[in-house]
């Protein structure tokens, strides 16, 4: 019975989740708000008017939240990606697992570095890294060997355009370590203990780190904490497979905790301090759960008018890396045009347009292509079957 429930959760790992791609696109939608809403904030335009300046506010600053719930979605996608593959994170293999990481993550990266470097030496304004103590080599140098995030700790904000890849140091520094920590904590009796540690640690982490107002936000230990949630999540989730009243209350129990943050982030945080991140964290994981298991269950339909929202979730990592690109340009032109803060707002659509073709351009003719290559020559598999 189990190799049958392993067969058909396989088997389905060739289609998509359209709930986890709805989720990954809010958030990256979130992160694109929050880069430009630094320049343009929502609350000082003419739509202050006519919406509540608090939800202005909010739709601005959600930005941190969003790569949190992007940390969360990443350890239940790879997680569960591992336990479909190998039966077990205890059969893990390290050669393929580190093969389909770095398929994945470095051909883009090293395409972005390339790019950030040559604006640089230009002199290019917006990428030049200016800061005492910060140079290109060392720029170079964080990224590649995943302590940006460290990096900027000590030494301050680089470029919007290298400061997005705070969150993949932490995120790849993890996965360095996790196949072998699965391989040395074989069992789950003690693998599980060790994550939910690691997942309840986020408010103590953070509460540890205040007084640095850059490793506060950027530390590896809360970071980890939140992909420790979404492994979490995806072992609950091969383990079991609850009634579909269980999933939809979870859903929904997730959506509320999920809306307060964003929402009303500020009461959370007057209620919960520290706190109101493991609500942010398993308020995702319970979504998580609730579309795993209603699209094991079948007959899911995808909500109607979001294809839009699932297409950005689909390509959320190449629109990560590349969307300041379009923010600065926006920006420029924003200014160019007179800069009026009144209809700062009408700037918000051409930008998310122009961050989806950009980052639609880059997966077909660049990522995807380099993807599939990578994946055949450094572990001989063709089929390119896991949900990227």
């Amino acid at each position: 019975m189990r190799d049958t429930v392993r067969s058909t959760a396989t088997k389905g790992a060739v289609s998509r989740n359209p709930g986890i791609d709805l989720l990954r696109g809010l958030a990256i939608v979130l992160v694109v708000f929050n880069h430009l809403g630094i320049r343009i904030p929502l609350e000082k335009s003419a739509l202050a008017d006519v919406l509540p300046t608090w939800l202005l506010n909010r739709l601005n600053w959600n930005g941190y939240e969003a790569v949190y719930v992007f940390f969360v979605i990443s350890g239940f996608l790879i997680a569960g990606n591992a336990l479909r593959r190998w039966g077990s994170l205890a059969a893990i293999d390290p050669r393929a697992f580190y093969a389909r990481r770095f398929a994945r993550i470095v051909p883009c990266l090293l395409a972005l570095l390339a790019v950030l470097s040559v604006l640089h030496l230009l002199g290019v304004q917006d990428y030049v890294i200016h800061r005492a103590g910060q140079s290109l080599p060392g720029a170079l140098l964080s990224a590649l060997g995943l302590h940006l995030n460290w990096y900027e700790g000590h030494t301050g904000y680089l470029p919007g355009s290298w400061d997005v890849l705070w969150s993949l140091s932490i995120e790849e520094a993890f996965y360095l370590g996790f196949p072998l920590a699965c391989l040395l904590l074989r069992w789950r009796v003690l693998l599980v203990p060790s994550m939910v540690l690691l997942a309840l640690s986020l408010p103590w982490a953070r509460a540890a780190l205040h007084g640095n107002e850059i490793w506060l936000e950027k530390a590896y230990l809360p970071g980890m904490a939140a992909i420790a949630t979404g492994v979490l999540g995806a072992l609950l989730a091969d383990a079991c497979r609850p009634p579909r009243r269980t999933a939809l209350l979870l859903g929904w129990l997730g959506a509320l905790g999920l809306g307060a943050v964003i929402l009303d982030g500020w009461a959370m945080w007057h209620w919960l301090r520290d706190g109101y991140m493991l609500l942010l964290t398993f308020s995702t994981l319970c979504l998580l759960l609730c579309c795993q298991w209603r699209a094991e269950a079948g007959g899911v339909s995808p909500l109607r008018g979001f294809g839009w929202l699932r297409s950005w979730g689909r390509m959320s990592y190449e629109i990560y890396l590349t969307h300041m690109f379009v923010v600065f340009a926006v920006i420029r032109a924003y200014r160019a045009w007179g800069g009026d803060t009144a209809h700062g707002w009408l700037w918000y659509a051409p930008a998310l347009v122009s961050c989806w073709l950009l980052g639609a351009m880059v997966e077909r003719w660049f990522s995807a292509p380099c993807e599939r290559w990578l994946r055949m020559r450094l572990s001989g598999a063709a089929n390119c079957d896991v949900v990227r």
